[in-house]
């Protein structure tokens, strides 16, 4: 999750070759495929969505305040042309096809919604509308193939309009009717790489529908919990990948077997919601959009995603005392159920104070098993983290486990180690917890035995000051004692012991 450091309530994300690029108002950021910030461009006015090359050598941004799309070098980072689009006001949609950009233009609130095409291929490009007076709200475009689709981004009952593009001009196929199908509030739509299936996300249903792009039948869907919001598929046509919004503050993205439906692994933040239309396949990554409840834009790098899953669990064992030994196991385990076999760990620890630290890596058995051995520094709520990296088949996982570590205790005693039958003799010690305060009416056992055998039992307690002091008296017959303190330790605190050995003899004649 990296912070663009950038605030923008309308936002898009495309991802071609190695660039990463995020439009945010007036300003483009560009990133590698890692999610490292390389740059950004500048100056714009209403950058709001983005087409890019396969290749990533051209990034086209659609300017709805100065009616003009930017075509930019990702390399340099410069603006090498700008397309007017005066007549065709407030672009805010865009779908690339070869040498083709189809612009979704939203009339600048006045009405006049509708679509052009521009081929890039000629020096100036000039806008070329065709027939989209069924659009009743903004449009939403995508396209792929033979296939455009020009969605209604805000309407109820929402329509897609599905258009052939191998001719010279659009030719309108048909209409995915919102009503008959209950479609509300269009986020986000994509179309196979091939141009034979539309993929919505609509509000409303819950899904991901999946629509034969010749029919216009609904043929299948990726059904979830929440609302969708992002729908990208893999150039390879094999995974889909989803966003959601639950709006109670944890968004998702889920990767889907595209042929089957089936939901291979789900990744949930709580940083924000996924940006409307922001999902993008790279490699094995995905990529997408996080927008914080204060528009605060993050870039969201999902590792690996594509990869067989791997699963990691880690266990601690309770009751753990600082300063001495805690025991955590655990196993890493694959989806195919083939034993991983020796794998390196990374193990860290999270102090309440939220300071971290890497620990000694482990290296699970054969099976997957393993256990961690550490001697919490401090007592309170601590954090371990173990993660496994992933080897380049398999994809990487960590695990959590918190427990309640006691605060460590020290206790002292002090007193004489002679004395004479018959005499009183004054003990006195302290009791201390490390970081928690000594709790009220707090209380030591004193066991008296004999050193010998440890027969003669005897005990009894002491009350501890609000300082952590005590002291106790004992009038003992002649023999050799041990006195021993304790501190049972409770919720909070480890227990703890303290002894010394006394002379007794009988007084002197």
């Amino acid at each position: 999750m990296t912070d663009l450091h950038v605030v923008s309530n309308n936002s898009d994300l495309v991802v071609g070759g190695d660039q990463v690029a995020v439009a945010a108002n007036d300003r483009i950021v560009v990133a590698d495929t890692t999610g490292k910030i390389e740059g950004a461009v500048t100056g714009l006015s209403g950058a709001f969505s983005l087409a890019i090359t396969p290749d990533g050598a051209r990034l086209y941004a659609a300017l709805y305040r100065s009616n003009e799309v930017a075509e930019i070098n990702t390399a340099t980072l410069e603006i090498t042309r700008r397309i007017d689009l005066a007549d065709y006001p407030c672009p805010g949609s865009l779908a690339l096809t070869g040498e083709r950009l189809w612009v979704g233009y939203y009339g600048c609130g006045n009405g006049g919604y509708g679509v052009v095409g521009l081929d890039l291929s000629v020096a100036k490009p000039e806008p070329e509308p065709f027939d989209t007076s069924l659009l009743k709200s903004a449009p939403v475009v995508a396209a792929a193939g033979n296939t455009l689709v020009v969605g209604e981004g805000g309407n109820y009952p929402t329509d897609l309009f599905v258009y052939d593009i191998s001719g010279a001009a659009p030719v309108l196929r048909g209409e995915i009717d919102g009503h008959a199908n209950d479609n509300a509030r269009l986020m986000d739509v994509t179309v196979t790489p091939d141009g034979s299936h539309v993929i919505s996300a609509f509000a409303l249903p819950y899904s991901f529908d999946v629509w034969d792009a010749t029919t216009l039948a609904k043929v299948g869907g990726y059904d979830g919990p929440a609302w969708a919001t992002a729908v990208a598929i893999s150039p390879d046509s094999a995974y889909v990948a989803g966003g959601r919004d639950n709006g109670q503050g944890v968004a998702s993205m889920t990767l889907y077997d595209a042929a089957s439906g089936a939901n291979l692994h789900t990744e949930n933040t709580t940083v924000g919601e996924v940006v409307n239309g922001s999902v993008a396949f790279s490699g094995r990554d995905v990529f997408s959009l996080v927008k914080s409840r204060t528009d605060q834009l993050y870039l969201w790098r999902l590792h690996d995603m594509t990869l067989p899953r791997s699963t990691l669990t880690l266990t601690a064992a309770p009751g753990g005392t600082a300063h001495e030994p805690l025991t955590m196991t655990g196993q890493l385990a694959f989806a195919d159920g083939t034993a991983p076999g020796a794998q390196p760990l990374a193990v860290t620890r999270t102090l309440p104070d939220g300071t971290s630290a890497e620990l000694p890596g482990v290296t699970t058995a054969a099976d997957g098993t393993f256990s961690i051995t550490d001697a919490p520094p401090v007592g309170g709520r601590i954090t371990y983290t173990v993660l496994w990296k992933g080897d380049g088949e398999v994809r990487w996982s960590k695990a959590s486990a918190t427990t309640a570590v006691r605060y460590g205790t020290t206790l002292t005693l002090t007193g004489p180690t002679s004395g004479v039958a018959g005499n009183t003799m004054v003990f006195s010690g302290v009791l201390r917890f490390e970081g928690v305060a000594l709790p009220s009416s707090a209380r030591v056992t004193v066991q008296r035995t004999l050193t010998a055998d440890g027969s003669g039992l005897r005990r009894w307690s002491a009350r501890v000051s609000s300082d952590g002091s005590y002291i106790f008296v004992d009038t003992p017959e002649a023999g050799e004692y041990t006195y021993t303190v304790l501190w049972p330790g409770d919720s909070r605190t480890g227990p703890a012991q303290t002894s010394q050995a006394v002379t007794v003899d009988e007084p002197s004649r």
